[in-house]
């Protein structure tokens, strides 16, 4: 059985790999403290006298122009805070099986009241009558050779892509953790794991 000890060979050499299995985990947590802190920071920025959560609220709260959602304000304020506090929490690897509880159903949120309407698709290079205008306007007035020279010239379609994928990112997060050695979950559980 030549072929059997060739697939364990092979398989041993893969499982060599595990020792630096906490390289996923932390890549996943730098990926999306960005994201969440940089979609609370657009929500309010506490740090900056002239931001306010307001707009965020009338934005939900308004059925018009709006998303239309039922208590604005808690839902505004909830959003924020698993957002602004979840990046923290997936830069120091705290608690981050439970932080991705909120942060998922905040992409389930978002997805189903923001971007469904807008398909799959989060970006798209032919998403009808706007980019179509774009384009012309910029092979007119613009240098268009320039500016697509390193690829098509794409609009934001808004589609539930980016939430799903955030979503499918933070649920496996939630079930695999936040890594060994480069976590505070990590040290907290050798520290108390007798407990």
């Amino acid at each position: 059985m030549p072929i059997c000890k060739i697939a364990n060979c092979f398989h041993g050499l893969l499982n060599k790999t595990r020792a630096v299995d906490f390289l996923a985990p932390l890549a996943l947590r730098l990926y999306l403290a960005p994201v969440f802190w940089m979609a609370a920071n657009t929500k309010w920025n506490p740090f900056d006298s002239d931001s306010s959560l307001q707009g965020t609220i009338d934005w939900f709260g308004n059925p018009d122009w709006g998303l239309g959602l039922p208590f604005p304000e808690i839902m505004a304020h909830l959003a924020w805070s698993a957002e602004y506090f979840g990046a923290i929490l997936l830069v120091l690897g705290l608690a981050v099986r439970w932080v991705s509880i909120p942060l998922m159903a905040t992409m389930i949120v978002a997805a189903l009241t923001v971007h469904l309407d807008n398909g799959w698709l989060a970006i798209s290079d032919s998403a009808g009558p706007q980019i179509a205008a774009a384009r012309s306007l910029l092979q007119e007035h613009g240098n268009y050779e320039w500016l697509t020279e390193q690829g098509n010239f794409v609009v934001l379609n808004n589609g539930i892509e980016f939430a799903t994928t955030y979503f499918i990112m933070l649920l496996t997060l939630f079930f695999i953790g936040a890594g060994k050695y480069v976590s505070t979950d990590y040290w907290l559980s050798r520290k108390f794991s007798h407990c």
